[in-house]
């Protein structure tokens, strides 16, 4: 049994650093095709729609009651420590801003595309149509994965501006009918507090939690097996590993951040 335990570690290593190969095979094709500027735009197009139009909905609802959730919690607090619900303006955006507007919108997102992906790219792994693009010298990189990336990667960040905006309204509304708190005030705290430094520091994590989605996605996609169910597993494997890779990112990247100065 101690014997095997050497073989089990290396057998891991291996297929480890065979996966992050295959991704790393990936990510480098998509910025090749990018980069040459062989974009198929009318896929893109179709991307962005289903990414950013068809996602408005659950990303409005969620943000909306995040920002009143947060505006409800924090008064009470505050109303507790200080016996005045106070800087809810500052605390609801900056939470917003910095954390849980892009961290929140991109789990969404991961739930909601990252599985549209990995679903519609195994479908056709399983069935073959994958193997009858490179029949046909179409890189399938290039014609699947491309309009994908720039569809998450233009779409994404404007769904965590609007994230952001929709949560600081719905704190807003919780402030004023809640607190009783004039809206002037909860304005001014957010004037006061939120610099640009401040609402960068959410925006630049965007885009690399937008790759993370896409490019998980699609490997597990690509590489599923076994037909239906191969499809499934694969589904929720995407989205599992999207969003722990998502939560584990934030802090190392948060890191990086706060060390460049940009907080």
């Amino acid at each position: 049994m101690n014997n095997k335990i050497p073989d089990y570690v290396g057998l891991w290593f291996l297929e480890t650093a065979s996966e992050l190969g295959k991704v790393a095979n990936i990510i480098f094709g998509t910025f090749y095709w990018v980069f040459r500027g062989a974009i198929n735009w009318r896929n893109t197009v179709i991307q962005m729609v289903e990414v950013g139009w068809a996602s408005f909905p659950v990303v409005f609802l969620t943000s909306l009651f995040t920002g009143m959730v947060l505006a409800l919690q924090m008064g009470s607090s505050m109303k507790n420590m200080f016996n005045e619900p106070i800087y809810l303006g500052s605390i609801v955006c900056l939470s917003l801003v910095r954390e849980l507007g892009p961290v929140l919108t991109c789990i969404v997102i991961s739930g909601r595309i990252g599985a549209a992906i990995a679903a519609e790219i195994g479908t056709m792994r399983v069935t073959e149509q994958i193997d009858a693009l490179y029949t046909l010298g179409t890189d399938p990189v290039r014609y699947l994965a491309v309009p994908r990336f720039l569809a998450c990667m233009l779409m994404i960040p404007i769904l965590v501006i609007f994230s952001n905006i929709i949560g600081t309204f719905g704190g807003l509304l919780v402030t004023m009918y809640k607190w009783n708190i004039p809206y002037t005030v909860y304005w001014n705290d957010i004037t006061d507090y939120i610099k640009m430094s401040t609402f960068m520091h959410g925006f630049i994590k965007t885009f690399i939690f937008s790759g993370i989605i896409v490019f998980t996605s699609y490997y597990k996609g690509t590489t599923c097996s076994g037909g239906a169910e191969g499809v499934g597993r694969a589904t929720t494997n995407a989205v599992m590993v999207s969003m722990v890779l998502i939560l584990v990112s934030d802090y190392f990247i948060s890191a990086i951040l706060v060390a460049l100065g940009i907080a």
